[in-house]
């Protein structure tokens, strides 16, 4: 059929009438919310990479290689078998050189996924850095990645290096943990590193509270903020709106006093006045008359003033010396008080005491046994003469 000239058609089939027709499908078509779109439905999985998205496999081979201390030798040896066996499910080459002390993955023909070498690598990087093999062979999962965080060159003292990155673990490793429970990812603190294994989320979280630790701000401020944030993301109504009314702010405190300056430089009163001018030396040479004096006479005055302190210097020295055949002041002696006589001594009414206290002896005979006693012994010498 021949084409109809626009002049001959009839009216509906002008531009004019196309633009009806587009206005007409606007009108029909629902309006979407954007916050839908942005958000991930739950539940929902990426679908896995599997070998009918890339039949052909890759065109050229990649390999990475990483060093590993001596103190991890004898596990990687141990492990090594498992790390070749998980490695292989995805068609990549793991290597162990011992005395180079390295650590290389390399794809092959076979190979289908080209992120698979990435993730190969992140895998020993993580042996590497002391994270067990069970934790580590999760990175080769898609939901899963790692962040190894640098804090070594953070802090330039080695003893507030240690203290900060202690705090970072806190007592018996709670502080740890319950930042491990909140962003769920796995933290290994090792030498001067951070890995940590998780979720992208919980990775960005874990970074943040590294840094600001050995920044000096205390993990459990950041603890206290995700816990409130995961309680929100609970609620479906706030996940589209802002959560700063919620979260805390804290203001940092300086609690350290300034050090006070040992010389304080005190502040004169303002003069309009500009100081006077100091005096020279040639003005005080005029002021006290030896201007006016011969270079005989100025040279005379000098050896005086030589002289003059020497002398002093001399006197000093002899005063010194002096000081130690100078006698110590001697204590004035204190005059004993004599006993007072004023009482006088009853000596009858001491005789009395005497007496008394001769009867009341014990085992004393009485007075009669007594001159029995002493007439007995007087007869007995009698007889013997």
């Amino acid at each position: 059929m021949a084409a109809v000239p626009e002049e001959q058609a009839g009216p509906e089939s002008g531009p004019k009438h196309r633009e009806k027709h587009k206005n007409k499908n606007k009108k029909k078509a629902a309006p979407v919310d954007e916050s839908e779109l942005l958000t991930v439905p739950d539940g929902w999985k990426e679908p896995a990479f599997t070998r009918e998205d890339n039949p052909r496999g890759l065109l050229e081979e990649s390999s990475f290689a990483t060093l590993f201390p001596k103190y991890r030798e004898a596990y990687l040896k141990e492990c090594w078998p498992l790390v070749q066996k998980a490695l292989g499910e995805h068609y990549v080459n793991a290597a162990l050189d011992l005395i180079e002390g390295s650590m290389t993955v390399t794809t092959t023909k076979k190979t289908f996924d080209p992120y698979a070498i990435i993730r190969a690598r992140d895998l020993i990087k993580l042996l590497a850095r002391s994270v067990p093999f069970e934790q580590a062979v999760r990175i080769l999962q898609d939901d899963v990645a790692c962040d190894i965080i640098k804090i070594g060159s953070l802090v330039r003292k080695r003893e507030t290096f240690i203290k900060r990155r202690a705090r970072l673990l806190g007592p018996k490793g709670s502080t740890l943990k319950a930042l491990e429970l909140l962003t769920n990812c796995y933290i290994m603190v090792q030498g001067n590193t951070v890995s940590a294994l998780g979720p992208f989320s919980g990775l960005k979280e874990v970074r943040k509270v590294v840094l600001d630790t050995m920044k000096n701000i205390h993990p459990i401020y950041n603890i206290k903020t995700l816990m409130i944030k995961r309680e929100l993301a609970k609620d479906p109504e706030l996940r589209t709106q802002s959560w700063e009314r919620f979260l805390p702010k804290f203001k940092r405190k300086n609690l350290k006093k300034r050090k006070e300056p040992k010389k304080k430089n005190t502040k004169k009163e303002y003069t309009p006045f500009p100081p006077p001018q100091p005096e020279s030396q040639i003005d005080k040479e005029l002021a006290s008359g030896e201007y006016f004096l011969k270079e005989r006479q100025k040279k005379r005055k000098q050896m005086e003033e030589i002289k003059a302190k020497q002398a002093d210097a001399v006197k000093r020295r002899q005063e010194e010396r002096n000081k130690a055949f100078i006698p110590p002041k001697e204590k004035p002696a204190v005059k004993t008080k004599k006993a007072s006589t004023e009482k006088k001594i009853d000596i009858e009414a001491i005789k009395e005491k005497v007496k008394n206290a001769k009867k009341k002896k014990l085992g004393a005979l009485p007075e009669e046994e007594v001159k029995l006693k002493m007439a007995a012994d007087e007869k007995k010498k009698k007889k013997k003469k």
